[in-house]
């Protein structure tokens, strides 16, 4: 960071938008753990159909978070 304190204000901003990406990435991943536990307890889902599920959906999180990458 330096030494300049300018920049404080702009690390308080990315702060805020990892804090924002990270609550996108956690609920989007409970509600498919979830959504899969109540088909599975109904006997809809296979074990096989959550675990190709889980994996799209660290799929979907990593992409998800790499948009914190982008220059705003």
């Amino acid at each position: 960071m330096k030494d300049d304190l300018s920049k404080i204000f702009s690390l308080i901003s990315i702060g805020k938008r990892t804090m924002a990406v990270l609550r996108q990435n956690i609920a989007l991943a409970l509600i498919m753990k979830c959504a899969f536990l109540l088909l599975g307890i109904f006997g809809v889902a296979t074990l096989w159909m959550a675990v190709i599920a889980d994996d799209g959906v660290t799929l979907l999180v990593v992409l998800n978070s790499l948009r914190l990458l982008r220059k705003s």
